[in-house]
């Protein structure tokens, strides 16, 4: 089985609270399959996958700054686009950094804090519907990408979209063989 590391990409001095499209995946614990299947190439969410959809679409009505682009549930992890808008004037390259914020803390409003408090909100409604079993839900950490052009955007679109399509490539599939395609993307967004 091909391991792929997930971990931070974060810029150290880059302000994720800055204005900007970023692409998020997030795995489930160890690959589980616990959000749905994967049938005839089109993705059949179940409870806990009909609870991560739930869960991102509320993320629009929790911050005002905050777009929701594409996205897809896959039965092991999830992908989306998220925008965070311009609600401060922020137009200087100098709002983009941070100055007294210590590397690996969080802001709120930031992607890391958008998507802890997604991941934590999925994780309580699953473990209130599987109680009294808990389940760890996520991995600890999740990939992150600041999207800087349309062409790079519209590249994640596709690969979005066309997940379940190609879920045989896809190297979050235990079962997948990574193609020539698939890995390309990995290696441009990485």
């Amino acid at each position: 089985m091909i391991k792929y590391h997930y971990g931070s990409l974060r810029l150290r001095n880059y302000n994720y609270s800055s204005p900007g499209a970023y692409f998020i995946t997030i795995c489930s614990y160890q690959r589980r399959f616990i959000l749905g299947n994967i049938i005839h190439s089109e993705m059949f969410l179940n409870k806990f996958g009909v609870i991560v959809k739930d869960e991102w679409l509320k993320t629009t009505q929790l911050r005002k700054n905050v777009k929701l682009d594409e996205y897809i549930i896959m039965p092991n992890h999830f992908h989306g686009v998220i925008i965070l808008e311009d609600i401060n004037n922020q137009k200087d390259t100098a709002s983009r950094v941070l100055t007294q914020e210590s590397f690996g803390k969080p802001i709120s409003g930031s992607v890391p804090s958008i998507i802890r408090s997604f991941k934590s909100a999925v994780t309580r409604q699953i473990n209130l519907l599987s109680y009294p079993h808990k389940i760890i839900v996520w991995q600890n950490n999740c990939y992150e990408h600041t999207i800087r052009s349309e062409d790079e955007l519209n590249t994640i679109r596709e690969y979005i979209q066309n997940n379940p399509l190609r879920w045989e490539y896809d190297r979050d599939n235990p079962k997948g063989k990574p193609d020539k395609k698939e890995e390309k993307f990995w290696k441009d967004f990485t």
